[in-house]
């Protein structure tokens, strides 16, 4: 028996009040598009309610929704006063992971949706990744691969959902270290219409190029070093040839292409033991 079923084999259907009903706090689904909900709401003003929602108890008069947002809503947009409801003896963490289950099963969620209620879940019930890969019955690597997504700014999810990118197309994001350059390559995905293989290799040449002019940068530190010790150097040789009291001075040309230094010795100015 699996681990639905064995929670609900021994609880039975009644009827409430659907003002009895409360939005579950641990409800991982936020988005509810309106065209299906309509369709949704008219099918159950045909047809009624086919499957019970899920609830637990609160009190004498109040319940929990655990599972089964969408048909309450639908309930309530054409006006029904009553729906039929499973009652389920479960506690807060059991409904949490009911709900996302549900959820994951019917594919209802976006992948941010799903990492936010992976990271919920991990916080309040103290579940470590193993724990909760264990009970949704997932790999661990899903799990931490999902969590990863979180550290994407909310501009940044946003518009990947907006533009339907994929979870892929925003974990190859995660490989840019800046929020800014993110948002560069982002604009660039979208302005391009980059499939996933094309985003990748995108990143890999951007990162590449990095990782090529960083390390230029690093071979001229020395090259800039050397020069501003022969720089002093000169600097130096014109002071003591100006206190042995020759007439001297120094000028330095500099362009993209070299760096001139031309030292200039008044000959007409030369002490006589000279």
């Amino acid at each position: 028996m699996s681990f639905m079923e064995n929670l609900t084999a021994k609880n039975k259907v009644i009827t409430v009040g659907v003002e009895a009903v409360l939005r579950n706090p641990n409800q991982p689904r936020k988005i509810f598009e309106e065209a299906p909900l309509l369709e949704l709401a008219e099918s159950i003003r045909s047809c009624g309610i086919i499957q019970p929602l899920t609830v637990r108890k609160l009190n004498d008069n109040t319940y929990e929704l655990i599972a089964g947002e969408r048909r309450l809503k639908a309930a309530k947009l054409i006006g029904l006063k009553e729906v039929p409801v499973l009652v389920m003896n479960v506690n807060e963490d059991a409904s949490a992971l009911i709900a996302l289950i549900e959820n994951l099963q019917r594919k209802d969620l976006t992948f941010f949706e799903e990492a936010v209620s992976y990271d919920k879940l991990m916080r309040e019930f103290a579940y470590t990744q193993d724990e909760l890969a264990f009970k949704l019955g997932k790999k661990q690597s899903t799990i931490a691969n999902k969590l990863r997504l979180l550290k994407l700014s909310d501009e940044i999810k946003a518009r990947a959902i907006e533009f339907g990118l994929s979870e892929r197309h925003c974990r190859a994001l995660l490989r840019v270290e800046s929020e800014e350059q993110r948002l560069k390559v982002l604009n660039t995905i979208l302005q391009r219409n980059l499939n996933v293989a094309e985003t990748e290799l995108y990143i890999d040449r951007m990162l590449l190029e990095k990782a090529s002019r960083e390390k230029k940068e690093k071979r001229m530190i020395p090259l800039f070093k050397d020069i501003r010790i022969f720089s002093n150097t000169v600097k130096q040789a014109v002071e003591m040839m100006t206190k042995a009291g020759v007439s001297a001075d120094s000028k330095k040309n500099e362009t993209d292409d070299y760096i001139e230094y031309v030292i200039r010795i008044d000959k007409t100015r030369l002490p006589q033991s000279m």
